[in-house]
């Protein structure tokens, strides 16, 4: 069996996804070492490869690094300050009008949310396998974050991510068992 050949995300080497999905952690703490432009770039365009309803794509990504700004998110973010620390913070941000254009109420109140999401994992695993760190941030005050970065209407911010190098990487936490989780053919509690 052949291999694939190598493409821009890959540099030549085999990703293993369920590698990155493993090792992934929420990092916190990060050094004071910048994250190159060409690498946040193959972090967001993994985000765009995330499957949307109608491939609507409804997502939209702002990439602070200015320090004032990400301080300002850090406050919006119920004070969590290693937001701040972060040499670069990723604003996922859905566009709930675009699905909605499509889909309705479903499409602002749900696809647009589940697309993001998906956009983000994405993002989490690529910049996990290049060997950053990063934390999906949802605490935060909607109507600030949306005003730091200056939202469009019909935007509804879903996620701060934080990226860089971690200071230290946490010890996995405990998961709960899959015969807790799987149920067959129907829900019963």
């Amino acid at each position: 069996m052949s291999q694939p050949p190598p493409d821009a995300y890959t540099s030549g080497r085999r990703l293993n996804v369920l590698s990155a999905i493993r090792k992934r952690r929420s990092i916190r703490s990060f050094l004071e070492r910048d994250v190159a432009e060409s690498d946040v770039r193959r972090i967001l365009e993994c985000g765009t490869l995330a499957p949307s309803a109608g491939n609507l794509q409804p997502w939209q990504f702002v990439v602070v690094r200015d320090q004032q700004r990400k301080a300002a998110l850090a406050r919006a973010a119920y004070d969590q300050m290693f937001i701040a620390e972060a040499p670069v913070v990723i604003v996922v941000l859905a566009d709930q009008s675009r699905s909605a254009s499509v889909y309705g109420r479903r499409g602002l109140e749900l696809y647009a949310i589940q697309d993001t999401a998906a956009a983000i994992q994405n993002m989490l695993l690529a910049a996990c396998e290049m060997g950053y760190g990063t934390c999906w941030v949802g605490a935060f005050d909607e109507d600030s974050v949306a005003e730091i970065v200056k939202a469009g209407r019909g935007t509804k911010p879903v996620a701060v991510i934080p990226v860089g190098y971690p200071r230290y990487t946490p010890a996995a936490t405990r998961r709960r068992r899959l015969s807790e989780v799987i149920h067959e053919e129907t829900y019963q509690s």
